[in-house]
């Protein structure tokens, strides 16, 4: 993905994100990174990765 501004590892299926905050943040949305286990923020294109061995998500 050349579009990709970065990647994080997080913990959880359930991400927030701000782009940063200052002037070039966003509004907060929150994003789920689904059965794939990653995501990328419309916004501002942060990619979030679910980090190996983290618990998988809850199913309802």
């Amino acid at each position: 993905m050349d579009d990709v501004a970065e990647t994080i590892a997080v913990d959880r299926h359930v991400v927030a994100c701000d782009g940063g905050g200052g002037p070039l943040g966003h509004p907060l949305v929150y994003l789920n990174l689904g059965a794939e286990g990653e995501v990328t923020c419309p916004y501002c294109s942060r990619h979030f990765v679910l980090r190996t061995g983290a618990a998988p998500a809850a199913v309802h």
